[in-house]
């Protein structure tokens, strides 16, 4: 069952049992794959560091520093579709593993770019790593929906999801304590010669080396403890298979129904304002606040806790509030804070920049469920379609770096404001168009 699907809301009959989270004996499965959230989360958010830090080393621009999310995200663009066709021929424990184990690949790729001090190897290893990972999540989120009962399908998927935030922290931590403080200043670089120069090059590198081959080696226990497991989920072909006539005819569906096709615009719309957030925080707090370098990391830093937090207050909120409502209302935060950044180039917009995060907090997973409502044996393709729209992560920074080089890092923020103006307008295209289901309430939403 997909994340968006609804139910009549029915009195619970005293005595009558809740669902369990997963089926027996997939509770260990379960949380192996629920580590895959973690993980991927951390390798994304990690990239954020690595746009500053690449502008350092390489002394390039900021344009040329966002490559770093174009090859990761473009990544993402490119696999989603190939990662849909392996869960449909070989299975979901298929497509995990085949994500994991080019994602492990991709982290090791790191050690021979170090070696070549080559900014093309580092994008290239971040496309491999980036490739895994798209197929690993274009497989876990329905992989998780179908461990389990129907009727517990949106809490699952929601607690899976909740670790995504928790390894974006650490992905940061890891950036802010190994990597950002040891950095070389640029004061220091003045007066040293070819030789030197290269030397400090060798150590900066093998700064960014640490973390992704910690990475990868999690990634391998992961893969490792999942192949030795044997899984299976009654479900992965029959109600959550694709077995629609063609693929062509799902397509064409896809396309017919607008709630989705525009949802995909509204993901990546979403997922572009929030990697122009957090690739920029650095940037914004060094350029325009004229906060050091060893410290800087920490804002963005804080505005992964507040976006973890936040997930968790929306959890709840949604328990209260139709879905889109609150995604309107985030949208247009959102928008205000992002406006803030733009106007207020100090302190006050540098803390606007950190408390975006509130508003992004709520909006992939709804934005998934509300585009997926409804789409039932069509919901592979359609969460492969998704998991595309990331794409907005690897071309909107790319603008939104081009400004910053003309206009500074201040002026730039207009770009996610926009973003998200039409993320509230999705919302309330939403709130304001019938279609079948608009008298039910999304399952997840009850207590």
């Amino acid at each position: 069952m997909a994340r968006g699907s609804v139910t009549r809301v029915q009195p619970r009959e005293e005595g009558a049992r809740k669902p369990g989270l997963v089926y027996p004996g997939l509770t260990i499965p379960f949380i192996l794959v629920v580590t895959c959230f973690a993980a991927w989360g951390s390798a994304a958010n990690l990239t954020d560091v690595l746009v500053g830090v690449f502008r350092h080393i390489f002394a390039m621009s900021n344009f040329q520093s966002a490559l770093v999310q174009f090859a990761y995200y473009g990544a993402y663009f490119s696999l989603a579709i190939p990662a849909a066709l392996i869960n449909k021929r070989y299975g979901y424990k298929a497509g995990v593993l085949t994500g994991l184990g080019l994602a492990t690949l991709g982290g090791l790729l790191f050690i021979p770019a170090s070696l070549l001090l080559t900014y093309g190897f580092f994008l290239i290893a971040l496309f491999v790593l980036a490739s895994g990972l798209s197929i690993l999540e274009t497989s876990a989120n329905p992989f998780v929906i179908a461990m389990g009962p129907e009727a517990s399908a949106t809490q699952r998927l929601n607690l899976a999801q909740s670790f995504n935030p928790v390894g974006a922290n650490i992905g940061v931590l890891l950036g802010a304590v190994l990597i950002l403080p040891q950095i070389t200043p640029e004061s220091a670089k003045v007066s040293m010669t070819a030789e030197q120069l290269r030397q400090v090059q060798e150590q900066d590198l093998s700064l960014v080396l640490m973390p992704y081959t910690g990475i990868a080696t999690v990634l391998l226990l992961i893969w490792i403890l999942i192949a030795l497991r044997k899984i299976s989920v009654p479900e992965e072909h029959s109600e959550f298979g694709l077995d629609a006539p063609g693929r062509s005819g799902v397509l064409g569906r896809l396309w017919q129904n607008r709630h989705y096709r525009y949802g995909v615009a509204a993901q990546f719309l979403n997922v572009g304002a929030q990697v122009c957030t957090w690739t920029f925080t650095i940037q914004y707090a060094q350029d325009v606040v004229g906060v050091s370098t060893a410290n800087s990391g920490w804002y963005l830093q804080a505005s992964l806790i507040l976006f973890l937090i936040s997930r968790f207050v929306m959890t709840y909120l949604l328990g209260i509030f139709r879905p889109t409502k609150l995604l309107f209302a985030m949208g247009a935060l959102g928008v205000v804070l992002a406006l803030v950044a733009v106007l207020s180039p100090n302190m006050v917009g540098l803390i606007a920049v950190v408390a975006i995060s509130v508003s992004l907090s709520l909006m992939f997973p709804t934005i998934y469920g509300v585009a997926l409502r409804g789409l039932g044996k069509d919901t592979k393709f359609g969460a492969a379609g998704l998991v595309m729209a990331i794409l907005g992560g690897a071309l909107l920074p790319l603008v939104q770096g081009k400004i910053m080089d003309g206009a500074g890092a201040a002026l730039a923020f207009i770009v996610p404001a926009i973003c998200l103006a039409l993320v509230a307008c999705y919302a309330l295209f939403d709130l304001r168009t019938a279609r079948d289901g608009d008298a039910l309430v999304d399952e997840g939403a009850v207590h």
